[in-house]
């Protein structure tokens, strides 16, 4: 149901007034025929009601209505009407929604169980609000009232509802209800995997009682679920705090201690993975350095899985040779490929050999290596033509060439047309420094 708005209120205030002048012209009319009728009669009701309000205050008082309310879980007021819909008193309500829920337990339907006991938390939740408030809450009691004829022999008393003030034995028994209606809830939650809802239960029931071991053990367990091992061990060390000797919390206690062991585990895997990984960079970065090899990395490097720079075989010694991802680019047909490692010691005809001739060259124009010239760019923005029986590591240790995020570029262009790509390269090279 939509909310109620200012028009709508508006509207309402008018379509009463209406009808309410209708009713009281014929109420005057009336009371004008009868002699020596009362003057000033008595506003309508409708009418008293909305004398003197404003339509924002109308709005409020029709907000408070269940039949127009918007947010009926906020309201205390709303939640005592529906407290109000069962027979009996708050407690025994809370009490009937437990047994209800405890069977749908034991029966294992969970979602229904914790339907349940939810609906007895709504019911005894609404009194603790009143009371932390610092109203007074009231329970029925049947007691015997003397009726009109009691004095006459033989006459019973008439017994009736009256309703009595809370005292501290009954908001005592009101709260251990509420209390076992939390963390039975929240064994729901924890067999449903609704881990947090589970540990937030308990917190409320410990706030009634701090020494539920029940709910020390359920969010516990709930805690260990999501691997918060550190404060699922403070729950348990809380409750064992209050008894040693407990079973359930002695056993979470044991899977606590395999988790913290697990835990750590793995912790220390990933410490030592990072450590390796830090010793494998520092041993590349010094290989590199000793080849006179210059590198860059650009912002937004290119993804390129498990190829990589590393020294080969072994990337933790010293004495392994270096490897590389490389590019072949074919700039006039915009076609490339890839090499995942390029060992230092290989030279470009050794795996020109192997690629070419190309599956999409119709023409023929790379049908060999001889057919064809290698350039790589320079850090100046230049090329430099690169011969196919040089050694990749003499070609990059020159100084000139620059290895850009890890990856070796060679392009290649058929020997007829690369005076002209390199001609071209350069235009274009030069309008981008303009």
């Amino acid at each position: 149901m939509e909310e109620i708005t200012d028009q709508m209120a508006d509207a309402m205030i008018a379509e009463v007034q209406r009808r309410d002048a209708e009713q009281a012209a014929a109420a005057q009319a009336a009371a004008a025929s009868i002699p020596g009728a009362a003057k000033g009669a008595a506003l309508p009701p409708g009418h008293a009601l909305l004398s003197g309000k404003t339509a924002d205050e109308v709005l409020a008082d029709l907000n408070k209505s269940p039949l127009f309310m918007t947010s009926l879980e906020e309201n205390d007021d709303v939640a005592a009407l529906q407290a109000l819909a069962y027979e009996g008193t708050a407690r025994e309500n809370g009490e009937e929604f437990k047994e209800r829920g405890n069977e749908c337990f034991k029966a294992k339907m969970y979602a229904d169980a914790k339907e349940f006991y939810g609906k007895g938390i709504e019911i005894l939740a609404v009194e603790e609000k009143r009371r932390a408030k610092g109203e007074k809450t009231f329970h029925t009691e049947k007691a015997k009232v003397e009726g009109e004829g009691a004095a006459e022999e033989g006459e019973e008393d008439e017994e009736r509802d009256v309703e009595v003030e809370d005292d501290e034995e009954e908001i005592a028994k009101q709260r251990s209800v509420l209390e076992s209606l939390y963390v039975n809830r929240a064994a729901c939650h924890l067999e449903l995997g609704n881990f947090r809802s589970c540990w937030t239960d308990c917190g409320l029931a410990l706030r009634l009682n701090p020494k539920n071991l029940k709910a020390y053990y359920r969010s516990a367990r709930a805690l260990l679920k999501v691997g918060r091992v550190a404060e699922a061990d403070d729950a348990c060390a809380r409750g064992l705090a209050l008894d040693e000797g407990n079973k359930p919390l002695q056993a979470v206690a044991r899977d606590i201690v395999e988790a913290a062991e697990r835990a750590d585990a793995k912790t220390k895997r990933e410490q030592e993975r990072k450590a390796g990984e830090r010793r494998r960079e520092m041993l590349l970065r010094a290989a590199l350095a000793a080849r006179g090899i210059t590198t860059r990395t650009t912002e937004q490097p290119p993804e390129m899985e498990d190829a990589r720079m590393r020294l080969v075989p072994d990337e933790e010694d010293p004495a392994s040779s270096l490897s590389f991802p490389a590019v072949l680019l074919y700039p006039l047909q915009m076609e490339s490929d890839f090499v995942k490692a390029w060992n230092e010691t290989e030279c470009v005809g050794d795996h020109l050999g192997y690629i070419l001739p190309l599956p999409w060259d119709q023409k023929g124009e790379y049908a060999s290596p001889a057919g064809v010239e290698c350039y790589m760019e320079t850090a100046a923005g230049g090329l430099v033509k690169v011969g196919k029986k040089a050694s990749l590591l003499k070609i990059l240790s020159g100084g000139s060439v620059e290895v850009v995020d890890g990856i070796v570029r060679v392009y290649v262009v058929p020997v007829a047309r690369a005076k002209g790509w390199v001609e071209e390269f350069k235009v274009k090279k030069a309008a981008e420094k303009r």
